[in-house]
């Protein structure tokens, strides 16, 4: 949610979608939408375009690592 947060502007939602992996139509659809953040968040696009192994691989934790860490 933080990262379709950070995308603030319909044409950069665009763009990172597309290069997520998405199709075009798919993501001008959902780069559109007016619907909330946390709506959005859990829709079968951003679930599929921002999945945890993808922030994995950027070197992101996820919050259960973080918590066994301790």
């Amino acid at each position: 949610m933080v990262t379709w947060k950070r995308w603030k502007r319909i044409r950069t939602r665009f763009e990172n979608l597309k290069k997520a992996g998405v199709s075009e139509e798919q993501a001008w659809m959902w780069a559109n939408t007016r619907k909330g953040y946390w709506r959005t968040a859990h829709s079968p696009i951003l679930t599929k375009a921002l999945s945890n192994e993808r922030f994995k691989r950027v070197g992101y934790l996820s919050f259960s690592e973080c918590y066994s860490a301790k």
